[in-house]
């Protein structure tokens, strides 16, 4: 049987990409610190109908210079990291990762809250490179797992409440887009062998 695998995407195109949009959230957090935090309000509003469309955009919104800041590093390395595995691989996790994520912020989160950031596609990310390796049984996978656990594995702690104004739900609805996206990416690889 003949087995086909996506091209390998290049390092500088993973960076263009990825780095591309995380320009994007900078432009928009510089235009929000000038409109004195007028796109605030485009982040998620729990079990608000109104405010479900804003799942979608609320990843690119931050509250202030130090929560994009703290964002940036870990989205362009784990996000490069997902890309390198192909394009579509990443879209497809960044896209199940956003929405998971803002769901379950929409559903779980306080009234009155508003949750807006990276940091559930970061999540999405992190899991996706966890756990992809379980699915393809590949070693290569599964090291890089292993680095990526050692670098941000604490991080995980973040998908349980504790912290107040970071939302643990968000982090938590990401992890578990990231497992489903490394599910619906990888699952048929591990029974094809």
């Amino acid at each position: 049987m003949s087995e086909t695998r996506p091209a390998r995407t290049s390092m500088s195109a993973a960076l263009l990409v990825v780095g591309g949009l995380l320009a994007v959230m900078w432009a928009l957090e510089l235009l929000d610190s000038v409109t004195l935090n007028a796109l605030d309000s485009y982040g998620i509003e729990p079990r608000q109908a109104s405010d479900l469309p804003n799942v979608l955009w609320a990843p690119l919104l931050h509250f202030g210079w130090a929560h994009l800041i703290s964002n940036s590093v870990p989205f362009l390395v784990l996000g490069v990291l997902t890309y390198l595995s192909g394009a579509v691989r990443w879209v497809v996790t960044t896209v199940v990762s956003t929405v998971v994520s803002g769901l379950t912020a929409w559903l779980l989160s306080g009234v009155g809250t508003i949750t807006a950031g990276a940091s559930g596609v970061i999540f999405g990310y992190l899991t996706y490179l966890l756990v992809r390796g379980i699915f393809t049984r590949r070693i290569s996978q599964i090291l890089i797992a292993v680095v990526v656990f050692a670098l941000y594995g604490t991080v995980l702690l973040g998908v349980l409440p504790g912290v107040p104004g970071v939302s643990w739900q968000a982090h938590l609805g990401g992890a578990v887009g990231g497992v489903i996206a490394a599910y619906l990416l990888h699952s048929k690889e591990s029974r094809v062998r």
